[in-house]
């Protein structure tokens, strides 16, 4: 093994522990547990509500528990007859992560999975017409954007369009989805500067791990109910490659048949200090803070690990949320229509 990579691997003495936490969340149960427990609006859940929500037997639910408590993932609190259990808050942050990066690649292996999409089709014409197509794209909106230098323009679209190839399983609709980023990019950076034209309207930005779910159906909802009347944005801290399939019908449903289809997008600096509004759902520390700015953290439940009902629920919790914000950010009160 060549000496840089011995360097950069870790060492045994981090390895045989973290094997072992790994070993403690590898089974279903103490998955789904390790879930609710850390999307739990409190914090914490007792052990009667977990045996409840997994369906076994409270003896087993014990055994899980206890599990994940030796591993140091879990720690308990008596109050009364009940139990509840947190994550450990050297491992809150960890654990959070792990659930959500792998939760559109269990999308991906589970059953639900579509091994006849090719993963990345095409080849050296294929990538010389991509790059062709960016090109053009970046000559279209030095154009729209007369009032941002050329470099900038060009670097963005660039940037946008390599950003969201890092994720795509099927290409060929990248350079699409990579104009309409980098305006939304554009726009951010003309607001920034001060070079927005017209009545500035409030923006919020709304920010998950995956940006397939819950960011997602926020973004919509608030759509839905503000219009154009409020700036919407929507990204992810590590973004998914597809909306989860269990949300993409709720935003149909939300959206409607014309609307342009929504796509997970990464984060951007750009982005925060555009916003009036930052709301976060799961992505912690990884969203940057910057001064001005109005930041909420929601904690929801994640779609892609829950049934169809679960998802509607956790909609439905979105929804009373955003519909709330929408009319502290209109000034007017918001109705139920979906």
């Amino acid at each position: 093994m060549a000496t840089g990579a011995r360097e950069r691997a870790i060492g045994s003495g981090v390895a045989e522990p973290l094997a072992e936490a790994l070993r403690a969340i590898g089974d279903p149960t103490r998955l789904r547990v390790l879930s609710a427990i850390a999307t739990a609006d409190a914090g914490e859940v007792s052990a009667g509500e977990l045996a409840a929500m997994t369906e076994v037997t409270a003896p087993t639910v014990s055994h899980h528990l206890r599990v994940l408590k030796e591993a140091g993932l879990l720690i308990s609190d008596r109050r009364a007859s009940a139990v509840y259990y947190r994550l450990a808050a050297d491992v809150q942050h960890a654990v959070t992560v792990l659930l959500e990066a792998f939760a559109p690649v269990a999308v991906r292996l589970g059953p639900r999975s579509r091994p006849d999409v090719p993963e990345r089709p095409g080849g050296i014409d294929a990538l010389r017409h991509a790059d062709e197509l960016i090109d053009r794209i970046g000559e279209k909106l030095v154009e729209r954007y007369g009032d941002l230098t050329r470099d900038v323009v060009v670097r963005t679209v660039r940037e946008s369009y390599t950003a969201l190839l890092r994720t795509a399983r099927v290409t060929r609709y990248v350079p699409v989805l990579a104009e309409r980023f980098a305006k939304q990019r554009l726009d951010d950076l003309r607001r920034v500067e001060g070079q927005s034209a017209g009545v500035r309207k409030p923006q919020v930005l709304f920010v998950c791990v995956a940006n397939a779910g819950r960011s997602q159906l926020a973004a919509a909802l608030l759509r839905h109910y503000a219009g154009d009347a409020v700036v919407i944005r929507s990204a992810g801290s590590h973004p998914a490659d597809e909306i989860h399939p269990t949300v993409q019908p709720l935003l149909d449903e939300i959206l409607g048949p014309d609307a342009e289809p929504p796509f997970p997008k990464p984060l951007t600096d750009d982005a925060v200090r555009a916003a009036d509004v930052v709301i976060t759902m799961g992505c912690g520390d990884v969203c940057p803070v910057f001064p001005g700015k109005r930041y909420e953290d929601w904690a929801l439940g994640d779609p892609a690990l829950a049934s169809p009902e679960g998802v509607r629920a956790i909609r439905d919790d979105i929804d009373a949320r955003v519909r709330a914000l929408a009319a502290e950010l209109l000034d007017q009160p918001i109705s139920t229509d979906i």
